[in-house]
């Protein structure tokens, strides 16, 4: 009986000590958020070699009062995995920082920095929005955010300068890592092409690598006329303002990079045979690209299938969207006229999908 009682003790506090976790996680990501903000991440960075608590606290600029509050901030960072500990090079007896590979991707100065996506995404503006998310389930609203700000998303993006200042940004940092990755790892897939439009590509990141990599290649951001305005293209890149519900420009290929998950599947559907009119308007095969989630592949890790699955909630709450398996997808593709497809799961939690007419 004593054994019993003691697993149903164990059982119920593992229990509480689950939910505490659930409950408390978003201090994580706002102690990210606290800790890049007052400078820590570039302090350890710049010192360039494991440095001492005592050291880091006399690099930032905070009151004298909350010196002994550091210590706590680093201690739960390092166990999140953003800064681990070394012997100093001064005293080996005593412990020191350095940054891991994730926070070295949220210095400032990182060409695929990823610091103006996490500011983006943790700002109030949307932030606001999950206080609404049981409200949402309630009325009638198209999204919580609709609920929280009274306007759909790009709407509101449309109307506050600042907030679509920090929306492109992030979307630009995080292009500027894809697309890192997809010229280096599927080169293939532009190889032939002689015109591509990136469809919802913001500020033009992504295509401006590709121009860049492949200057043969004809390339158009295509976006809505606030996104686009006053942006200017160079020899093998221009910018068109438009609605891809109404028409997209004609190329050999269409590329959406997280573009398509923002969208429900009759939108979709609706934006992919404006596709198969923009690519078969060339007068010869065409292709879709699409860098986007794919669920359900069983390779993956906990870790990344996580980040999937919030990713999946993040749509649900911001736009119409959502994050799709294969089936869907193949769904999506089929329903618009598209004839075949291709996936290729080289992008981490993304996959690249070919998709032909």
């Amino acid at each position: 009986m004593e054994s019993q009682s003691e697993d149903y003790a164990a059982k119920l506090l593992g229990a509480q000590s689950h939910i505490w976790n659930h409950i408390f996680s978003f201090i994580n990501s706002m102690s990210l958020k606290c800790a890049i903000e007052i400078g820590i991440l570039e302090a350890i960075h710049k010192y360039g070699k494991p440095i001492s608590l005592s050291q880091l606290i006399d690099s930032l600029s905070i009151h004298p009062s909350k010196t002994p509050f550091i210590s706590r901030l680093i201690r739960i960072l390092t166990h999140s995995g953003f800064f681990k500990q070394q012997n100093t090079v001064e005293n080996e007896l005593e412990m020191g920082y350095v940054l891991t590979d994730a926070s070295i991707l949220l210095l400032k100065d990182n060409p695929l920095s990823q610091r103006p996506f996490l500011l983006g995404m943790l700002d109030p503006i949307l932030t606001m929005s999950w206080h609404h998310f049981p409200t949402w389930f309630r009325n009638d609203d198209p999204t919580p955010f609709h609920t929280a700000h009274k306007m759909a998303f790009f709407g509101y993006a449309g109307c506050d300068p600042k907030f679509n200042q920090f929306f492109n940004d992030g979307m630009a940092s995080d292009a500027r890592l894809i697309a890192s990755v997809v010229i280096e790892k599927c080169k293939g897939v532009f190889n032939e092409l002689e015109s591509l439009v990136d469809v919802g590509g913001g500020t033009g990141t992504m295509a401006k690598a590709i121009a860049k990599s492949f200057p043969q290649l004809e390339c158009t951001v295509f976006d809505l006329p606030h996104v686009v305005a006053d942006l200017q293209g160079s020899d093998n890149l221009k910018y068109v303002g438009g609605d891809m519900f109404q028409s997209i420009p004609p190329a050999d290929a269409i590329l959406f990079k997280s573009t398509l998950h923002d969208w429900n599947d009759e939108e979709c559907v609706k934006i992919l045979k404006k596709c198969k009119e923009a690519i078969m308007g060339k007068g010869k095969e065409g292709k879709l690209i699409i860098i986007d989630i794919v669920l359900g592949n069983e390779k993956r890790d906990d870790e990344s299938v996580e980040a999937q699955l919030k990713f999946d909630m993040l749509m649900m709450v911001l736009l119409t969207g959502k994050e799709r398996s294969e089936k869907e997808w193949a769904d999506l593709i089929f329903s618009a006229g598209f004839s075949d497809y291709k996936i290729n799961p080289v992008l981490g939690l993304r996959s690249l999908i070919e998709v032909y007419p």
